[in-house]
């Protein structure tokens, strides 16, 4: 059975596939809660296609990340995979359970996700309703979480995407790995254009939103040049210089109007998880990723707007 899913999930376009039995997640785990019977959690992962990046990286266009590597994966590609992948096992009189992440609740009482309006977010939900994919992810064998916390895979370093299945299946388990990609180097902290990372890899998430969604001027074709002009510290916040608070950043938020959300409210990523694509051409530098390109992903100097043009 563990061969003929795996085969079937690629087949319907899944790039990694692991499995880990339910002993290995905490008792304190929703696991253990959503199915009370599973035996096995089968995990996962997506690329996100390395060329939805390119269009952000040079300044060109913009919506294919959101809509392609966010929207569409999230609402289409990957739920189609799990529910099928649920049938196969339900055909073989196994009870299986799909698990995609819900962009919209959080177990935090006063934090956010950047990929989804701030005011849509319902909070301090998710201790016994979802599940922690991180770390799903790990304990499944697919990767390992890298220094400012994204899941970083052998092939496609953190450009990937996770949903989960639990099965009451028993099915032989996938070894947990060993870190080995990444080695601290802080080039997440230093790609953030909003220094929404902290020294320690910590991530404000009010901070993230903010500058996920094109607070930073200087990276953003859109920004008129009168942008926040209601706003004392205006140029701070341009230039990703404003350390916000969740209050100021709901204010930022409330006027980042320069580019409309996807059809299904995801906000349009201005800057392009940055921090993941310096953790990326970082790790393609080390000649580590097993999956590689023709060429570097980044091919010229970084481009950036001069902040005068906005005083």
């Amino acid at each position: 059975m563990k061969d003929r899913i795996v085969e079937l999930c690629k087949k319907w376009g899944a790039d990694l596939v692991g499995f880990a039995p339910v002993s290995r997640f905490p008792e304190e785990s929703a696991v253990h809660k959503l199915m009370p019977e599973a035996k096995t959690v089968i995990g996962i992962a997506f690329r996100v296609l390395r060329g939805a990046y390119r269009g952000i990286e040079e300044g060109s266009t913009y919506y294919q990340y959101t809509t392609m590597g966010v929207e569409n994966m999230e609402e289409t590609v990957m739920p189609m995979v799990t529910v099928r992948l649920s049938m196969m096992l339900e055909e073989e009189g196994c009870s299986a359970l799909p698990q995609r992440r819900h962009q919209q609740i959080m177990a935090e009482e006063n934090s956010t996700n950047p990929e989804v309006a701030f005011d849509a977010v319902y909070r301090n939900r998710t201790q016994e309703t979802q599940m922690d994919f991180s770390e799903a992810a790990v304990l499944c064998g697919l990767g390992e979480i890298g220094f400012h916390g994204a899941l970083l895979t052998d092939e496609f370093g953190p450009l990937v995407r996770v949903c989960f299945v639990l099965t009451d299946a028993e099915i032989e388990a996938t070894p947990v790995k060993e870190p080995h990609l990444c080695d601290k180097c802080g080039e997440c902290v230093k790609g953030c254009p909003g220094k929404a990372i902290a020294e320690d890899g910590t991530v404000d998430p009010w901070q993230c939103a903010v500058y996920y969604n094109g607070a930073n001027g200087l990276k953003n074709p859109f920004m008129p040049p009168d942008a926040f002009r209601n706003f004392e510290d205006r140029v701070a916040i341009i230039s990703g210089e404003a350390k916000v608070t969740p209050e100021t950043a709901r204010k930022i938020l409330r006027n980042i109007y320069f580019y409309p959300p996807a059809q299904h409210a995801y906000q349009c990523s201005i800057c392009g998880r940055s921090c993941d694509i310096s953790c990326y051409m970082h790790l393609e530098k080390k000649g580590v990723l097993s999956k590689s390109f023709k060429t570097p992903f980044r091919k010229r100097d970084e481009w950036s707007f001069d902040i005068e043009d906005f005083k």
